[in-house]
Order: C-alpha cells, then structure tokens, then sequence
C-alpha cells in the first residue's frame, strides 16, 4: 500500500511536468505567442505604471537588475518587520520583531530560504504575513524562474538573455499568481483557514480557556509550495492540521512544491529544441531524487534498533515526529521532496528521524542540484551537465563543448567558484559554530547528532532551504548573523556566476557538431551527469556526514 501511494503521486507528477515545462516555455519565449494576447493587456499596464522599459539585457545588467531590486525588497521587509507592533492589521497585538531576527527573516524569505527562527502565529502579525512574508514568497521564486530563463537563453543561443524585469513579471502573471489561486481554493475546500478575524478564544472540555491561532492561511500555504519557499504560517509547518488537515491536502502540498522544479527540465529541452536533452536532465535529477526517497522510507520503516532493543514496538516504524493521519509513507515521501525541491516546508520533525533517514534531506540539500527550488535547482544541474561535457571531453580525446558551444577555461573558471563556494560556506561555518561557546550552546543534543543539527542548519542555510533540526536552540545573535550571510552568499554567488557563464557563452559562435563532439542528449551522458554530481558530492561532504549522520547509525545498530 505504502508503494502505491508513493507511485501515484510520482505519476502525477510525471503527468503534470511535461505540459507544464512547455507552457513555461511558451511564457517566457523572446518571441510573440498565442499567450501574449490572454496575459499582454495586464503586463503592459504594469510596465507602464513601474516604468519599466522592455529592451533585451547583457548579463551584466540583468544581474544588477536582479540584486537592486532584491536589495530593495530586503530594505521594505526589514522596516515592516521592525515597526509591526505599530502598523495595522495586528489583532493580536504582536510586538515589533527584534532587529537580529528582523534581519534573519528579511533575509531569509528574500532568498527563497524561509528559515524560521521564530514562531509564525506567535511572532508576526497579520500584516507582516501578508506584506513580508507572502510578499516574498511570490517576488523571490519570481526572480528564481526568471534568472533560470535568462540561463537557459544564454545555453540555448537565443537573441539574448532578456529582460530581467520583464521575466519578473511573467513569473507572477503567467505562473505564480493564476497557480496560488486554484491551490489556495483547493486547500480552503480541505479546511485550511483563511481569514482575517483575530485569535479564536474556545473553551476545552475540562472548562479551560484556549487560543487558537488562525489567518490568511491557505493564501500562504499556496504559495509557499509552489515557490519552494516553505515558511509556515504556524511553527510546526505542515504538520500543524490548519496548514495541512487531510492526507489529500499532503498530496496537493507535495504537488505544489515539486511542480516547477520538475517541468523545468523539459521547459530546457523545449527551449533548446531538443527534448531529448530535457529528458537527461530530468533522467539524472529522477534517478537521484528516488535513491534518496528508497533510503528515507526504508529507513523509517524499518524503526529505531535502539527503541527495538528497549523493548519498544517498531512494527509501525519510527513514528516519532510523525503525523498518524499521514504515516510513514507520505512522511517519507514529504521529506525527500521537501529537501529535493529545496522548499524546507515539514510535516513531520527532521530531527526525529532515523539516522540515515535524516542524512537523506541532508544529502539533498548538499547536492543542492536534485530538482532543486524553482529557478536555482535546474542551474545547478546545467551547471554540473557543463563540468560533465568539460571533464569527460578531456578525458576522452573530445571537445568540450555544450549545445554548440565550446566550453572554455572563462566559463570553467566561473563554474569552480560556484561549486567551491557551496560547501565552503556550509563547512566553515559549522566548524566555527562547534569550536566556539556562541554555537555549540545552541545543541541540545550532544554527540554524532548535535553535529548533525549544526551541520544542517547551515546546510539548510546554504541551499536556500530552511527547514532545521528543531533541537537546535538558534534564536541568538550568533546563529542569526551567521545563518544570514550563509543564505544571501548562497544564494547570490551562484546566480551571478551562472548569469555570467550565459552571456559567455551566448556571445560564442556556434560550432558545428563533429564526430568529436561529445553528445549530451542520450543515456550515456545521464550516467555521466550523475556520476559527476555524485562524486563532487561525495568528495566534499562525506568526511562531514561520516562525523554526524553515518556516525549515529553506527552507535545505535
């Protein structure tokens, strides 16, 4: 049974990616389409109204179009955030946030992370959760899909790179607004809540008083998925049942946060007009993303030795941390797309589960590449196809080269930095947070597993993540500073390295394929692309996952 709801879901997924990579396509095409008439009269009033002007970009200039208008959307959250206690729409009567937590949540939301080192209904009013946060979680997977675009122009040979704003635009339009619309009704129907009134006041069967916190939640369940963001309204995420109240409202959540990311792969084959070079992208993230799901669910299933050997029953599973009303399966299954598609949403508690189930989310995240959030994930994966056509051409006596382009020592250069600086930015940190007193207080489980909750703060923090080992105490200076800069490097250095690879390569003459061209667009190169994602990997995390994860199953078998 397990198996076959596992299936279905993946089907549908499977059904809905194809259509949806070749509208995404057809949206954000330099060329005139039938689109343009249902969604043109709308673009262009608001280009008009924000004076923006529609002429193609460099690369130079979409990146500082990309980083001006994030500063600016930083700038807006963090003053609401710091003022909220006085602004309206506060029935609550929440206190303004701190200016460390202001600028971790600022942050946070504007790079897609979503990392929470607050309580939703307790640290925020209405207000600050419709203007910051659902704000956010439209503008930044917005600039994620945009810049993804300007990439694959730039791979594809197309006329330019485009226009950052306008494909800014397109995002909310075409995709992100008319997509929130129909989940956020589909959730309503569900039970989720979405209301302006104030904490409800009910009183128990025992004659107690309670609060219950409730809001415009389903709006922002919508699109936290949707936009692999995954800040919940409440703080247990999606285990809390306003967020996600039925096993059918866990499957359209999944859907939801692994739809963009999945179609993405085919929008590159449509793009480049070669559907076969969709497929292999799409073939190597697929194998991946189920070697990590087998490892989570048989994992969990299989249950704790250690409570086994208590004399505890594990013929359930580990169900610690785990929703009853959705089980082992869709707890597994919710937790490697969770970390697949780099949204961070939870319906269960990460740092409840097995040893080897919790390296699976970790895994995911350090690879940073498995799908991915909207936008990042599938140049992080192109990224990786060009340092597999490099190194495998080298090897073989062929040239390097990528959809008619030669690949270089420029474009080599600027890969190295985004691959260096992904672990560089995880792995520093958390040795500087277990070696000093302002990190290391912050474990509340010492051992293999405490260096497992600081390792994936950071590695959640660098893949523009969010979700956490909840154990970890990381509302201080110390982890807000620092979770803060690791999320803007992670998510900046690789954009602006890969906007500079696509126009390098765009201004390159196209060279016709030889018998010593390596071909990128059959099962061959998938094996070649996975083997080159995973050994990076390995090389460069498995000392760290040896110390954590791998050594806390060792302890307890």
């Amino acid at each position: 049974m397990d198996f076959i709801q596992i299936a279905l879901v993946l089907v549908v997924l499977f059904v809905l990616a194809i259509p949806m990579g070749k509208y995404l396509a057809r949206s954000f095409s330099l060329e005139t389409t039938r689109l343009d008439s249902v969604f043109g009269g709308v673009e262009r009033a608001i280009y008009k109204l924000s004076g923006i002007r529609v002429s193609d970009m460099t690369w130079k200039q979409y990146a500082m179009a990309v980083l001006v208008s994030n500063i600016s959307m930083v700038a807006i959250a963090y003053l609401l955030l710091r003022l909220q206690g006085m602004l309206p729409g506060n029935p609550s009567g929440i206190a303004a946030m701190e200016p460390l937590l202001s600028f971790n949540t600022a942050v946070s939301f504007l790079t897609n992370t979503n990392l929470q080192h607050y309580s939703g209904e307790s640290g925020l009013s209405y207000l600050s959760q419709m203007l910051v946060i659902i704000y956010l979680m439209f503008t930044t997977p917005a600039t994620g899909i945009a810049v993804v675009m300007a990439f694959m122009r730039g791979l594809t040979g197309q006329r330019s790179i485009g226009n950052y704003y306008v494909d800014l635009v397109r995002a909310h339009t075409r995709v992100l607004i008319p997509l929130a619309i129909v989940v956020t009704l589909l959730l309503v129907s569900q039970g989720v809540p979405q209301t302006m009134e104030p904490t409800a006041t009910a009183t128990t069967l025992s004659g107690a008083e309670q609060q219950i916190a409730r809001g415009p939640v389903a709006s922002l369940v919508s699109i936290k998925h949707l936009g692999t963001n995954g800040g919940g309204f409440f703080g247990v995420n999606s285990a809390h049942p306003f967020e996600n109240p039925t096993p059918l409202s866990n499957v359209m959540e999944i859907l939801s946060m692994f739809l963009i990311p999945a179609a993405l792969p085919f929008t590159f084959g449509f793009m480049s007009k070669s559907r076969k070079q969709g497929w292999v992208i799409f073939g190597a993230m697929f194998v991946m993303f189920l070697a990590f799901l087998i490892t989570a669910y048989t994992n969990e299933v299989s249950g704790n030795p250690a409570l086994e050997r208590a004399g505890l029953s594990q013929e359930m599973g580990s169900m610690e941390g785990k929703e009853v009303r959705f089980g082992i399966a869709q707890s597994a299954l919710f937790t490697a797309v969770t970390t697949a598609a780099t949204t961070g949403t939870v319906n269960n508690m990460h740092d409840t589960l097995t040893p080897l189930g919790g390296l699976v989310p970790l895994g995911e995240m350090m690879l940073n590449c498995v799908f991915g959030g909207d936008g990042v994930g599938t140049i992080n994966i192109l990224m990786y196809a060009i340092l597999a056509v490099f190194l495998a051409g080298l090897m073989v006596g062929r040239t390097p080269e990528f959809l008619g382009r030669k690949i270089e020592g420029k474009e080599m250069k600027l890969i190295a930095i985004a691959i260096l600086a992904h672990p560089l930015i995880i792995l520093a940190p958390t040795a500087i947070a277990l070696a000093t007193e302002m990190g290391s207080s912050a474990v509340s489980n010492p051992g293999f597993h405490g260096i497992s909750q600081v390792l994936y703060e950071y590695t959640s923090s660098a893949a523009n993540n969010g979700s956490g080992f909840e154990g970890l105490g990381d509302n201080t200076p110390f982890w807000n500073i620092s979770t803060g800069l690791v999320m803007l490097f992670g998510r900046y250095v690789s954009i602006i390295t890969m906007l500079a690879v696509a126009g390098s390569l765009l201004a390159k003459t196209p060279v016709p394929e030889t018998m010593g061209t390596l071909r990128t667009d059959n099962s061959v190169f998938t094996v070649i692309l996975i083997a080159t994602v995973v050994i990076v990997g390995a090389l460069t995390f498995l000392p760290v996952l040896a110390l954590g994860p791998i050594a806390e199953w060792l302890t307890i078998r």
